[in-house]
């Protein structure tokens, strides 16, 4: 069976990754020589030292993680005290975030039966890192957990891989096909067959190996070791590994995070790292922040609460009469509200390469220079009338030519204005290519801006509030699919 992967464990893996716009795995592997000073709180490397050390870099890493990896053996290695560790550390994750025991388990009947107990049912472990060597029948008593994820190793990241798993191997039952083939690549093709529960371990260090593996197992998840302390090449693990979607690889990076001085720096660096690779690899993909339910229930119902969007007969700038106001310059008038969608702007963001943001006046304004204290990035804005004293400035901010400005507006509906701020930027000699909005309202904007060669990522579509507002009560169902009949006669006009 070969295919997307939809079952739960991967169901719960794809959220995350789009929850979090990251493909960045953090491992959990505390070496009590190697931990910082700070943790030790002078008492040497105890076991509530390493459980502080841990809980501090999943707290620090919470914002860019797509997924935690404990590896076992570190665990084991501290004794009794060691498994301690490792529960109070798979307790010390959030919920949401999945979690692959890294066990490289493999064997038979019942051994196999114990460990799969153990991995799923003792540490609730999401997945599990498995070798295939065994065969099948290692695995089988794994697969009967048919809600986890299983990761086979296929082409690990150390040097002495290549002893055995790049030999090749004529397999007498597809000779006359598929003559030589390594053995990594056999794997793959088996062990994807087994269900689609199976992921494959591929090495950063073998970048060629990562594309030979993708062409065999195309929509497979990949888990991905190497990168940082091994030496493996981000940038071409990426370009190898990448599905035509921009995700499929889940890279794994514990030193280079655990030991850094700055660990929330390191994994927010990683992320940036990786999502601007998934930009160059897919620069028309627009990207959607796919946050859990009810935290966009919430900001809906407040944004109704504020009066941001009413429901009624209004008479827009146009002279047409809608159902539907958003009046986006109130998120001034509730600072916690504007830095939750601020919040939003951001993850949008850390997946489009990016210079400096420019706001649109006059909503965006505020909302930009939330999103730049947010993320860090600076702000700059065309005015909307032309400056006849002073310096003369046609857009407020220090920039440079041939930076790149991402446009940050409220919403878009046809795109016009975004598309007026986008060639004034671009006259001034300023590379613009992407624009972040808070609503999509589905009036055809994306598409335009898309013939001019920008590409809008939005934190959600009208539809999806509309879709809240009914699940909450806020509004009646007869309400949203008269604002949904006036979009799309809109869209048509």
């Amino acid at each position: 069976m070969s295919g997307t992967q939809t079952t739960s464990f991967f169901a719960k893996l794809a959220a995350s990754v789009e929850q979090r716009n990251s493909l960045l795995c953090v491992g959990l592997d505390p070496v009590p020589d190697q931990m910082p000073e700070r943790y030790r709180n002078g008492q040497g490397a105890t076991a509530d030292a390493l459980l502080a050390w841990n809980r501090a870099v999943i707290a620090a890493t919470a914002p860019y993680a797509a997924a935690y990896k404990p590896n076992i053996a570190f665990y084991e290695a501290l004794g009794a005290d060691g498994f301690t560790l490792l529960r109070r550390t798979l307790d010390a994750i959030p919920p949401g975030y999945p979690v692959i025991l890294d066990a490289k388990r493999g064997d038979i009947g019942s051994t196999a039966a114990a460990y799969a107990k153990a991995c799923f049912e003792h540490w609730r472990a999401d997945a599990v890192t498995l070798t295939p060597y065994l065969g099948r029948d290692s695995i089988q008593p794994f697969l009967a957990y048919t809600d986890k994820g299983l990761f086979v190793l296929c082409h690990t990241s150390n040097p002495g891989s290549a002893d055995f798993q790049e030999m090749e191997i004529n397999d007498w039952r597809t000779l006359d096909r598929e003559p030589n083939l390594p053995l990594y690549i056999h794997v793959a093709k088996t062990a994807t067959a087994w269900s689609p529960n199976v992921g494959l371990v591929v090495g950063a260090t073998f970048p060629e190996s990562i594309a030979a593996v993708r062409r065999t197992a195309p929509e497979r998840w990949f888990l991905v070791p190497g990168v940082g302390a091994q030496g493996g090449d981000l940038e071409a693990t990426l370009a190898a590994g990448l599905r035509a979607d921009g995700a499929g690889l889940l890279i794994n990076v514990s030193r280079g995070i655990a030991l850094a001085d700055d660990p929330a720096a390191a994994a927010n660096a990683i992320c940036d790292q990786i999502n601007q690779s998934r930009i160059r690899s897919a620069p028309n993909a627009p990207l959607q922040f796919a946050a859990p339910s009810d935290v966009f229930d919430t900001l809906f119902a407040s944004l109704v609460d504020l009066e941001a969007v009413k429901f009624g007969e209004f008479i827009l700038a146009s002279g047409i009469q809608s159902p539907i106001y958003i009046d986006l310059r109130l998120l001034v008038s509730r600072p916690s509200l504007l830095a939750r969608t601020a919040d939003l702007y951001t993850n949008l963001l850390r997946g489009v390469p990016c210079d400096r943001i420019a706001g649109v006046p006059y909503a965006a304004l505020p909302i930009g220079t939330a999103v730049a204290l947010n993320a860090g990035v600076p702000l700059i804005y065309p005015r909307k009338e032309a400056k006849a004293y002073g310096l003369g400035r046609d857009i407020e901010g220090a920039w440079s030519q041939g930076e790149r400005v991402v446009i940050v507006e409220d919403l878009i509906t046809s795109g016009g204005s975004t598309l007026k701020t986008a060639e004034r930027l671009r006259a001034a000699g300023l590379i613009v290519e992407h624009a972040l909005v808070l609503i999509d309202r589905e009036q055809g904007g994306p598409e335009n801006l898309a013939a001019h060669g920008i590409t809008v990522h939005s934190a959600f579509k009208l539809s999806d509030m509309l879709d809240s507002l009914v699940r909450q009560g806020l509004i009646s169902a007869e309400r949203a699919e008269s604002v949904r009949r006036f979009i799309r006669e809109q869209r048509c006009a």
